[in-house]
């Protein structure tokens, strides 16, 4: 049951056309692990704190660096140095107190079964391959749906994988090490865009509202504005 507080909260959302109080609900019991607080977890972590999130876990063990603040719209140039996860937990209780966070340990091989299975969605915004590949492998394990985005340069892509559409049925094994944001940069507003839409694909699954992108791909090319979605084998 929603409180009257709640109900003014959240009520852009309630007034829309086959948004129910149910659907609020399904939000307000969901918890959801975002694996990066970067330029993707940051804006996805937002709107979904904003949107009503029961709970969120926060597995991240970067510090905010100066170089970040350019993409990363959570941290702030007093927060240079600060461990990510205890800023971004800080600024979200700061945005929607009712949300509850949790800063997670190190996702490792040895633990990911035991801290992903407390949760009921996976939001992958890693930077590196061994930890995407990590989330799939698990997710698939243990049955769970999650979210999957990257992005770098100009350009981004999204999909929805579960254990029947999973990332290896598109890239069997890791992609040999390529450049990167580090080396080839990254336009901040794109991965806004890509993370918001991780964001929106979240609450899709949670509610049941909509068709989520599972078995397809979303790509997104910033300089052109041009965005498509590609059916998945």
């Amino acid at each position: 049951m929603l409180t009257r507080p709640e109900i003014q909260r959240y009520s852009r959302q309630l007034l829309l056309d086959g948004f129910t109080q149910e659907h609020q609900e399904r939000l307000k019991s969901a918890s959801v692990i975002f694996v990066g607080a970067g330029g993707l977890g940051t804006p996805a972590l937002t709107y979904l704190a904003g949107a009503g999130i029961g709970k969120v876990g926060i597995c991240d063990f970067d510090v905010v660096s100066i170089s970040n603040l350019q993409r990363q719209v959570l941290y702030r140039s007093a927060d240079v140095d600060a461990p990510k996860a205890r800023i971004a937990a800080s600024q979200i209780q700061q945005l929607n107190p009712r949300v509850q966070t949790e800063i997670l340990q190190k996702l490792t091989p040895e633990n990911a079964e035991e801290v992903i299975s407390s949760f009921d969605l996976v939001l992958d915004c890693a930077d590196n391959f061994p930890t995407r590949y990590l989330i799939n492998d698990t997710c698939v394990n243990l049955g769970k749906t999650w979210v999957w985005a990257a992005a770098q340069s100009y350009e981004a892509m999204l999909s929805v994988f579960n254990a029947e559409r999973s990332l290896r049925r598109i890239f069997p094994e890791p992609p040999p090490a390529q450049d990167n944001c580090d080396t080839i940069g990254v336009i901040g507003p794109m991965l806004g865009v890509a993370g918001s839409m991780m964001a929106l694909e979240a609450i899709k699954v949670i509610t049941g509202l909509g068709t989520p992108m599972i078995g397809k791909l979303w790509t997104f090319d910033a300089l052109e504005g041009t965005a498509r979605v590609i059916k998945l084998p």
